[in-house]
């Protein structure tokens, strides 16, 4: 069984203080299931184990469009614009890592939904609103 710790990755942070520019490179998200994936601050880069599979899911997730940064109530935060797979999306998942592509696969988050989330249509990841203070959900 894994553990999943919803975090920013400590390698993200890392990536951060040494001045790494993410606006132009490509974010990808990648789902899991936490009983078969070991994921949290130490996870570095990406990883296909513990990742779904299914319907209209191709390993390595998908790319994230609609990249965003901004300052809420002296809050820094990084958002994309909301994935979907599908339709066809047949997928269950209760995890997702946000990973660069651009930069050897380096991690920058492990997301939890909170609960394990299945579709038969289509498969949302959807990010709170710019600089809200509120969970990441699956539909």
């Amino acid at each position: 069984m894994g553990v999943v710790t919803a975090c920013a990755t400590d390698q993200f942070k890392e990536d951060f203080l040494n001045g790494r520019a993410f606006s132009s490179d490509t974010m990808m998200i990648a789902l899991y299931l936490s009983t078969g994936a070991t994921l949290g601050p130490t996870t570095a880069v990406y990883t296909a184990t513990g990742e779904v599979s299914g319907v209209g899911y191709s390993a390595g997730g998908q790319a994230l469009s609609g990249f965003t940064v901004g300052l809420s109530s002296n809050t820094a935060y990084l958002t994309w614009s909301n994935p979907v797979w599908g339709p066809p999306a047949t997928i269950t998942a209760d995890t997702a890592v946000i990973y660069d592509a651009s930069n050897s696969n380096h991690t920058l988050a492990v997301l939890s939904f909170g609960l394990s989330t299945s579709s038969a249509g289509t498969f949302t990841v959807q990010f709170p609103a710019a600089g809200a203070s509120s969970t990441i959900t699956a539909t």
